[in-house]
């Protein structure tokens, strides 16, 4: 009889445990691991940084950045993927989440099946920006000057697989035209060769392309993403310019893995979006060239299906131009 009431009170205790658990009623109690899919310095470590306080302050716990780079990101996903799903690990990703799924056919995740998206957190804004020496002085006088017999154009891009590769070969392939691809270890080099006319056109960080344009030392044609740069009002997206396909965001998400209570997820989703209604994360986002994603497109639905859209999006774009990683 007494090992049976023993029996009952701890199957009770692990009964209400679980469903703690499951509710999410205690979370969080101790830190909780935001895993940086690349290395400090970038615009992922930035955006991470800049959610970290207001998040903390939402959730009444530390959140501990970890930064893991490597093979686009691919490195941090998979180690986010096999963690406990128990809102103590979370994930900062970007576009080359979508992409590495065709990039990188021997991983050992799928996004979609591995992970339960949090929320949307801001899109960057980028510029195709030309040298200053390149003739054309408007994106018709551009598309003119491309499509001349003969004509051979050096394109620079941030390194294959990254955001500035695909959305190039992106770009190009809609407006049909040929180019060469000018590959980089990172955008600081290729930036360094557009200014000095070893490359004729590049995508740059509207943030950095700005005082660069406006005191001639570039010129811009478009910006690559679905809104204007307030900083440069004068260009117009490539939606804008006729080509409703371009009209592509270098973005950043949250994640968790699969298997994370839905109650735990809407906690962290709440905290977010705390974050991002935060006037300091505001001004941070407006004067770093980032736009937050609108209360409407905070959701986990919201992220889940732009993950979705990207991942054959980017997948179309790689297997069509047959571009590997070595």
């Amino acid at each position: 009889m007494i090992f049976a009431r023993a029996f009952t009170a701890a199957l009770l205790t692990a009964c209400m445990l679980a469903t703690g658990v499951a509710s999410g009623q205690n979370y969080p109690d101790r830190p909780v691991t935001m895993i940086v899919a690349f290395p400090p310095g970038g615009v992922t470590d930035a955006t991470a940084r800049i959610l970290q306080e207001p998040m903390q302050r939402a959730l009444g716990q530390p959140i501990v950045i970890e930064n893991i780079g490597g093979a686009g990101g691919m490195i941090a996903a998979a180690r986010a993927a096999r963690a406990k799903p128990d809102g103590y690990t979370i994930l900062l990703h970007q576009d080359a989440l979508a992409a590495g799924m065709t990039l990188y056919p021997d991983r050992t995740f799928d996004a979609e099946k591995d992970f339960i998206t949090i929320g949307l957190v801001n899109t960057t804004i980028n510029t195709l920006a030309g040298s200053p020496t390149l003739p054309p002085n408007s994106f018709d006088e551009l598309l003119r000057w491309m499509k001349q017999s003969g004509q051979i154009i050096k394109v620079g891009h941030p390194g294959v697989g990254s955001f500035g590769h695909l959305a190039e070969v992106l770009i190009f392939q809609e407006l049909g035209v040929t180019v060469t691809q000018v590959p980089y270890r990172g955008a600081g080099p290729a930036l360094i060769d557009l200014l000095t006319g070893q490359v004729d056109l590049s995508p740059i960080s509207a943030v950095v392309a700005q005082p660069l344009i406006n005191t001639g030392k570039l010129k811009a044609y478009a910006v690559i993403g679905s809104r204007r740069f307030a900083g440069l009002p004068q260009l117009k997206t490539m939606g804008e310019l006729g080509y409703k396909n371009l009209d592509i965001d270098f973005w950043h998400m949250l994640l968790a893995p699969t298997g994370t209570p839905r109650p735990i997820v809407d906690k962290l989703n709440t905290a977010l979006r705390a974050a991002l209604a935060d006037p300091k994360v505001r001004k941070t986002f407006v004067d770093g060239g980032m736009d937050e994603y609108p209360p409407s497109e905070q959701t986990p639905e919201a992220a889940s299906a732009l993950l979705k859209r990207e991942i054959k999006l980017w997948g179309d774009v790689i297997r069509a131009n047959h571009i590997l990683v070595k």
